[in-house]
């Protein structure tokens, strides 16, 4: 294993992010909510449907039913809280549409597919790049100036990970053949600077607590997407590298009292998932590697493999386990959670662990296959359980 390079180690404290009981961060939308989004931008153009909008109506209605997001998360115990995603359509294009340089396509003409246990069920959207990627404002440092104004508990804002623009555009030989860039590295000089000035933005607007979310390197444990990645002209042990270099350039510099986590799904739309297998080939280097203060790991099934690949987590970074999952309705007991997280302190200290659900419940604007009853049962049973395991959350 090698040497951790953390950007900066400290000791887990209940009243530090990431919490003992903790959430990645999107909410259901409740139906008025989606009705209204569906009234007002129905007849816009499918990028303008899919990114960010303008429309002062609908931002009044998200408003309202931000504030009640916001009390279902105080309510519960939670010490993070999140706009539950309100804002936006699909929890990471709103970011990457509001700057200059890509567009959605929504055909599903991407190298990945969505799944069930039933087998594929169709294949996934993907960016096309247009011009050079260059930074504007947009709507995230609007939406948490609104998040922070109306919690006093601790406001969390939620970023796709750089890695994922260069997972879905279909890596260097896609964006070699855009003839946009030259090479990889412009195009990664570019995001790069559009992220950093991001997440500058977002620290002078009081954000502390940020989280990038990702799939590509969770993709990367899927043997089917390991050989998809390897003919994009990179060994997955090359791209890894890569995606911990640029992830570490995007957060270089942020003030210490900023605390980064790093999000890793295997996919959330619906129900459905995009990958499976264990972290092994990834752990080493998704841990030692990569420059956050801790990871939110999925952990709801054994897609996700076992435990073990704790044992590449450093000391003073936190791993919390995302065993409750935002894909079914069951609620899982509190006796079978606290077991597995016995399991999961095989492997790591248990006060490097806390606890949260896999993912949101929400990834994209229709939700996953529960009810609002379902998710703040399932928000509770996070906040009873840490409390029962570590006396606090």
């Amino acid at each position: 294993m090698v040497q951790a390079s953390a950007r900066r180690i400290f000791p887990q404290s209940s009243r530090r992010p990431p919490f003992r009981a903790d959430h990645v961060g999107s909410l259901l939308r409740p139906a008025a909510l989606k009705d209204a989004r569906e009234r007002l931008l129905g007849q816009q153009t499918a990028d303008q449907h899919l990114g960010p909008h303008s429309n002062d109506e609908l931002r009044a209605i998200e408003d309202q039913c931000i504030r009640e997001a916001i009390a279902l998360q105080e309510r519960t115990g939670l010490h993070s809280i999140t706009d539950g995603e309100y804002r936006r359509r699909s929890w990471w294009l709103e970011l990457i549409l509001g700057w200059s340089g890509v567009s959605g396509d929504r055909q599903g003409n991407s190298d990945f597919a969505w799944r069930t246990k039933a087998g594929i069920q169709q294949a996934s959207s993907r960016l096309i790049l247009k011009e050079p990627i260059a930074w504007r404002p947009g709507k995230i440092v609007r939406a948490f100036e609104f998040l922070k104004a109306n919690t006093s508990a601790t406001p969390k804002v939620t970023l796709p990970a750089p890695t994922m623009v260069h997972l879905f555009l279909g890596g260097d030989n896609a964006i070699a053949s855009s003839g946009i860039y030259k090479s990889a590295d412009e195009f990664w000089n570019d995001l790069v600077v559009a992220y950093r000035k991001e997440l500058s933005e977002l620290v002078k607007a009081g954000a502390r607590y940020i989280q990038l979310d990702d799939t590509a390197i969770a993709f990367m444990c899927d043997p089917a997407h390991r050989a998809t990645m390897a003919s994009w002209g990179s060994t997955p042990e090359q791209l890894l590298e890569t995606y911990a270099q640029k992830i570490n350039a995007v957060i270089a510099g942020l003030p210490d009292d900023v605390t980064v986590t790093l999000h890793q799904c295997r996919g959330n739309r619906e129900g459905n998932w995009g990958a499976e297998g264990g972290y092994d080939p990834v752990a080493d280097a998704l841990f030692n590697k990569i420059d956050v203060d801790g990871y939110f790991l999925e952990y709801d099934t054994e897609r996700a493999g076992s435990f073990t690949p704790l044992r590449h987590l450093p000391r003073g970074k936190i791993a919390v386990l995302g065993l409750i999952s935002t894909k079914t309705p069951e609620l899982e007991s509190a006796d079978t959670l606290k077991r597995r997280i016995d399991e999961a302190a095989k492997f790591a200290h248990l006060e490097q662990l806390a606890l949260s659900p896999q993912c949101g419940f929400a990834s994209s604007i229709k939700g996953n296959p529960v009810t609002e009853q379902d998710q703040e049962a399932k928000l509770r049973r996070v906040v009873e359980v840490a409390r029962d395991v570590w006396g606090d959350n």
